[in-house]
């Protein structure tokens, strides 16, 4: 209530003096003045003491992209993407969707506005970028300074603006399509945008429908393979023919291990089994290459999606020159994702394990077999008839209403505005492929032969009708099922989730006074705003009685209030050596309901000493609050893919202290990691037990950050058309909040010796990991330290056209990490996904109806992972940072040419990745090591293919 009545106040204030200033605003004649990313400060100049960089709606068609987060992940600051098309078989929610990396400092800390209002957000904390239409886009602002005093939480690593249409004037249709040159990965794109009105009122409305199609791992031999060609049966999966063992006392699998004969080889799995109910039939399980299942045959690379969006966005002026604005979106995402049959074993659920049973008519050494009593029979087997399918319907409102207007103070220019803003996210997730336990028990329950010749759930003494159980003989493989016994043991999954935003708002800005150097410009604003989420897994993953991840469901809530202070004080002004000198100060309260307070404060600054030089910088605090997930995640099993540190062949003991680590652990000298198989690795590979990860903690604190930015804007007066750009940038992160991962974890416990690591693995007495909890924390410290370079020049006009160059670098100096106040930091820049320099260049070319855009893209080399050990494909392997194996640079070059016809229509035709540049098999990408791939060892962020398209825009 308290909130609500000063915002009724600062509303009530702004209206009556904009009353009583209302004739001496409309004698005014001032310049306008608008807002500038980074700034609330309504002004007059556009240059910034913030380095913004500016996308133009003519530049995002020219890359040949079709989704805001497809442009902005080729930015030379951002990142590998969150959640890449690719990561199969991850579990999240934000799957399907586009999420910025700015700074390789993480999705959660980028703050994304539209029009300077917050977007939607999920559970976990994302924004999703695809959601804004390109076809409202009138430019994109990329801030790359903390602003958190300015905007709140979430602004760490930059701020993504994007400044749509203010109004249109007739129609515009746009098609798209395009696909690569093997003719998969189709993507297409259909926009409608049409906008009428006048200064008084406006109105804009936008349909778009895009699709991305998808690619299979095994369309192509460099992804058809876990590890690729030079490694074809490495990683290779527990196989689709029937495995047997004995039970033991405790439950687990012991004694005879033999393996169902069958025809077909590891190449060409569709064989047929022998008779699974004879002993002879089988032999001795030795994990050989025809006995196991090449996973990535069943595999996406690229997982397809398609979304469709309605947008409106309207202006009208209302009495007393107050304003109205709204926008309203509303978006349906729906994205697919497939894996391979689900590798099933007796234990696949420890809290549930299903058994052959002794009874069971397809039991090898069950009692209508062997003639006694019989055992029970402990089984693998892959599913390989039942893929397993995730697909998720997600759907996105954004609603924002607002009134504004100007009015004069003393004959300074002043603004309010006072505004509502809803974001929600809901969304539904279904799978198929997973197994019911419930059903598959009673399916390999007692079982006979009935007088008809068929095989019947019961005994015949106690028989069940065929109507309430079907028997599967789950040895037999895949020529053995039958669709009765298929559709009886499937598992249909189900969760539901969502999240939701309010905020409401009141600003006001102005000139307080005016000084010799020019006008003290002023801002300060009241925000309140409530989120809450929830993400509902069904019962049965619930109570672990499938062979899904099993979760807890997940249910938050919290609210802030917020204020914030914004001056900008101009020093001097056409001085000897300060043609221009100024300062912005900003500090920003917020109260969270669920840890309590935080300030954080911004100083920059401003300073021309000649005409053609602007130098800049900033010191700013930044912050981000726990996310819904994070505070209050019901978290989940996972099967980790890792490769054990203390691995005597292909871990790290022989670095001292690990193998000194390992063996005070209980590890034998000697210790092989073993696969789900049972066959010891030769890379990283799938744990045999599910972990305990993601699970939210209550007691986390935001994370804090320092941002420093010093920069230099060079425009040669004697040079028109050319500026060049230099900003040097270190941020610093606190209180990390990170969601830790295995090998992380193994890490710091064998490596660093920190003890807290080391109570979350649990290893049996041959050294195997067979329990491991990993979930979130405030983890330690995260800097960053690098410079941008920027050069744009627009060359004079000549006979054979315009030319105009433009170029954009990051350079990364420092990448450091460490994981408590006590442990030593570690650089991971040159690593894998951390590279030290990306270039972007361009040379755009215009004649006339003409057009053309070349742009080169080159990254750096990095260091990689030595997946078979040092002695196997590894540059380095003698290192003080352990060994790894160099992959050199690339550069992809993208050509468009685009041609203006009389009718208003515009045509364009490209390529991306137009030289073809082939993928390189890089193991750092495999999921295995934490890559974005669950398929292959191919990077599914990179070009797989070149990439043809064609656009045609028409307006009306």
């Amino acid at each position: 209530m308290h909130q609500r009545t000063k915002i009724a106040v600062a509303v009530a204030l702004a209206l009556n003096t904009l009353t009583a200033f209302a004739q001496a605003q409309a004698e005014a004649e001032a310049p306008q003045r608008v807002e500038i990313t980074g700034s609330r400060i309504r002004q007059v100049d556009l240059e910034t003491a913030q380095p913004v960089l500016k996308m133009t709606a003519q530049q995002i068609q020219a890359t040949g992209l079709v989704t805001v987060g497809d442009v902005l992940n080729q930015l030379t600051s951002a990142g590998p993407p969150a959640f890449s098309k690719g990561s199969t078989l991850t579990s999240n929610r934000e799957q399907g969707g586009q999420y910025i990396d700015m700074r390789g400092l993480g999705s959660q800390r980028l703050l994304v506005l539209v029009n300077g209002k917050r977007w939607t957000t999920t559970v976990a904390g994302y924004t999703d970028m695809s959601t804004v239409p390109t076809s409202m886009i009138e430019r994109i602002d990329i801030l790359k300074d903390g602003a958190s005093s300015i905007y709140g939480s979430d602004a760490i690593a930059g701020v993504v603006n994007i400044v749509l249409k203010k109004s249109m004037q007739g129609a515009n249709l746009s098609v798209y399509h395009g696909q690569n040159d093997k003719g998969d990965g189709k993507n297409s794109d259909y926009s409608f945008s049409y906008g009428a009105g006048d200064e008084k009122a406006s109105l804009m409305f936008g349909l778009s429908h895009t699709t991305s199609g998808v690619v299979w791992s095994k369309d192509r031999d460099v992804t058809a393979t876990t590890y690729g060609p030079n490694h074809p049966t490495d990683g290779l999966g527990v196989g689709q023919w029937g495995r047997y063992r004995q039970v033991s006392a405790s439950g687990a699998a012991t004694g005879v291990n033999q393996y169902l004969n069958h025809t077909g080889t590891w190449q060409n799995p569709n064989g047929v089994g022998q008779d699974s109910r004879n002993p002879a039939s089988y032999h001795a399980y030795a994990a050989g290459v025809d006995d196991l299942y090449n996973s990535t045959q069943q595999m996406m690379f690229e997982s397809p999606n398609s979304l469709t969006t309605m947008f409106t966005k309207g202006t009208f002026e209302l009495p007393m020159g107050v304003r109205f604005a709204s926008t309203a979106m509303f978006s349906e995402r729906n994205a697919s994702r497939q894996n391979a049959g689900y590798p099933v074993n007796s234990l696949s659920q420890s809290k549930y394990p299903v058994y052959i049973d002794k009874n069971s008519y397809y039991n090898p050494i069950g009692a209508s077999v062997t003639g006694g009593t019989g055992a029970d029979a402990f089984f693998y087997r892959r599913m390989v008839e039942m893929p397993r399918v995730t697909d998720s319907k997600n759907q996105t409102v954004h609603i924002d209403a607002s009134l504004e207007g100007d009015f004069t103070l003393r004959g300074l220019p002043w603004s309010w505005s006072t505004g509502y803003n809803h974001n929600a996210v809901t969304g539904l997730s279904s799978s198929t492929g997973n197994l019911n336990l419930i059903n598959l028990k009673k399916a390999l329950g007692p079982s006979f032969l009935n007088s008809s010749g068929v095989v019947q759930c019961g005994t015949a003494a106690s028989p069940i009708s065929l109507a309430e159980c079907t028997p599967f003989n789950i040895l037999g493989g895949p020529s053995a099922s039958t669709p009765a016994a298929l559709k009886y043991i499937a598992a249909n999954g189900q969760a539901t989730y969502g999240s939701t935003v309010n905020s409401i708002t009141a600003d006001v800005s102005g000139e307080l006074l005016t000084l010799p150097a020019g006008a003290l410009g002023v801002a300060g604003g009241l925000e309140r705003r409530e989120v809450r989420g929830y993400d509902v897994p069904d019962q049965f993953a619930q109570s672990n009685l499938t062979t899904d991840l099993a979760g807890n469901a997940t249910y938050g809530r919290y609210t802030v209030k917020e204020m914030y202070l914004e001056a900008n004080v101009p020093l001097l002004k056409d001085a000897p050596f300060a043609k221009l000198l100024s300062i912005d100060l900003a500090t920003r309260y917020s109260d969270y309901s669920n840890f309590g307070t935080t300030t954080n404060s911004k100083a920059s600054f401003m300073w021309k000493p000649v005409n053609d030089l602007l130098t800049r910088g900033t010191w700013a605090e930044g912050f981000r609050a726990p996310s819904l997930n994070d505070t209050f995640g019901g978290g989940s099993q996972s099967y980790d893919s890792y490769l054990d540190i203390c691995d005597s062949k292909y871990g790290q003991t022989s670095n001292p202290t690990i193998a000194a680590n390992c063996a005070k652990a209980g590890v034998p000298a000697t210790f092989r990691q073993r696969n789900a198989t049972g066959a010891e690795v030769t890379a990283a590979a799938q744990t045999p037990v599910p972990f305990n990860t993601g699970a939210g903690n209550s007691n986390l604190k935001p994370e804090t950050a320092k941002t420093k930015t010093l920069g230099l804007v060079y425009s040669p007066s004697f040079v028109p058309g050319l500026s060049g750009t230099l900003d040097w940038f270190k941020i610093t992160i606190e209180n990390r909040i990170t969601a830790v991962g295995v090998a992380y974890t193994l890490s710091q416990c064998y490596l660093y010796n920190v003890s807290e690591f080391c109570n979350n693995v649990t290893r049996d007495t041959t050294g195997q990991i067979v329990g491991l909890s990993r979930g979130n924390t405030n983890l330690g410290t995260m800097e960053t330290e690098g410079v941008d370079i920027g050069l744009v020049y627009r060359l004079p006009r000549t006979a054979y056209g315009q030319f105009a160059i433009n170029s954009q670098s990051t350079w990364v100096k420092s990448f450091l990490t460490k994981s408590s106040a006590t442990a030593d930091w570690y650089d991971s820049n040159g690593e894998w996904g951390s590279p030290r320099l990306k270039s972007n260049l361009t040379l755009d070319w215009s004649l006339g109806n003409w057009s053309a855009t070349v742009t080169s893209r080159y990254t750096s080399g990095t260091k990689a992972a030595c997946a078979f050990g040092a002695n196997v494909e590894c540059s380095n392997p003698v290192s003080p940072i352990g060994a790894y194996n160099k992959i050199g640079a690339y550069v992809y070059t993208d050509l468009s040419v685009a041609y203006a016809t009389p009718w208003k229509g515009r045509i364009m035709v490209g390529a991306n990745n137009v030289f073809d540049k082939a993928p390189t098999v890089n193991y750092s990408a495999n999921s295995n090591y934490s890559g974005p791939s669950s398929s292959s060892s191919v990077d599914p962020n990179l070009p797989i293919d070149r990439f043809v398209y064609v656009r045609y825009n028409q307006s009306f």
